[in-house]
């Protein structure tokens, strides 16, 4: 059997016409607020120095080998907690956690432990805090941290799984939406 094609495709880019110019930081963080993200509450460390961020960065990186993918400003406060104990947990946020949502994104002016008040927390593998109803919880040990810009990209070696049950709770134009 021959396969004939009428069209080759042109796989070279053509040249822009108009240099690109900088894009405006604050016209990203527009457009983006109109992408509805699932919440997480990334969570790691320990006793006294545990701690974690409320993010919609939280995805899967790949699923063979089991992976996930967070992305965390460097200036957080979860972020050198992290580094330190090599484990951290994905706690996928329901309808029922929007004020925990919170208090993990400092709303409240809540720190490190202060946080995790108000919630049953138990532990998987690796020790990270993970949320007793959450939606879902992946507990993972740090496998990769890559540097760019103003955020860190956490690869995480998905080490443990505890479903839940329930939507996860989602997050867009500067709200929270219940899903159902």
């Amino acid at each position: 059997m021959t396969i004939q094609t009428a069209h080759k495709l042109n796989l070279r880019a053509e040249p822009a016409i108009e240099p690109v110019q900088d894009v405006d930081p604050q016209a990203l963080k527009l457009a983006l607020r109109q992408l509805a993200g699932g919440v997480s509450i990334i969570t790691t460390g320990g006793d006294l120095d545990r701690t974690g961020a409320t993010v919609t960065s939280a995805t899967a990186l790949s699923v063979h080998p089991p992976r996930m993918l967070v992305s965390l400003n460097k200036t957080s406060s979860t972020w050198p907690v992290l580094q330190k104990y090599g484990s951290f947990a994905v706690n996928v946020a329901g309808a029922r956690h929007q004020a925990l949502a919170n208090q993990f994104a400092g709303v409240g002016g809540l720190k490190g432990a202060e946080r995790y008040s108000g919630a049953v927390w138990t532990r998987l593998i690796s020790g990270a805090p993970i949320l007793a109803d959450a939606v879902a919880a992946i507990d993972c040990e740090l496998e990769e941290a890559i540097e760019r810009h103003s955020h860190v990209l956490i690869i995480g070696r998905v080490l443990a799984i505890r479903p839940g049950d329930a939507v996860s709770l989602a997050y867009v134009d500067g709200g929270y939406h219940i899903l159902e």
